[in-house]
């Protein structure tokens, strides 16, 4: 039987989580959303005078999407199993950049499965409008490490 998903169901915790809510999820997609703090620590460093979200950042809100894509289709995290593990990322395309106090929305799909690695697309927007998209592959890591 499948769990209830949640955020708790992929392994990262603050101040390195960067899903605030599921909005949908089924076996092929799942849709998240963010919200810009703007009193995100690295943004007195990215930049003091002018703050905007790094890429990197905005890269990581589709890739843990997709690891919660990941968990749905498991029936839910269990530690034993391994942790979901960035393998590749490719054909990545910024739009705009993102502001403090924005709310980034993430559309992650699957768009293969090959025995533990899933490749997905992810697609980051502020208000309707894209900001990022990302082809990227996560592998499920042996457990009991």
């Amino acid at each position: 039987m499948t769990k209830t998903l949640s955020i708790e169901s992929i392994p990262h915790r603050p101040p390195f989580l960067f899903v605030d809510e599921i909005v949908e999820v089924d076996d092929g997609r799942i849709v998240t959303t963010k919200y810009v703090d703007p009193s995100a620590d690295f943004f007195r460093g990215h930049y003091p005078h002018e703050p905007v979200m790094p890429g990197v950042l905005i890269s990581e809100c589709c890739f843990q999407a997709g690891a919660l894509l990941i968990a749905h289709r498991m029936g839910g995290y269990d530690a034993s199993r391994g942790v979901p593990v960035l393998t590749r990322i490719t054909d990545a395309k910024f739009r705009r950049i993102v502001k403090p106090g924005s709310t980034l929305r993430m559309d992650v799909t699957l768009d293969d499965e090959l025995d533990n690695a899933y490749y997905l697309t992810g697609r980051a927007s502020v208000e309707g409008k894209p900001v990022l998209r990302v082809q990227f592959v996560c592998m499920q890591t042996p457990g009991g490490g």
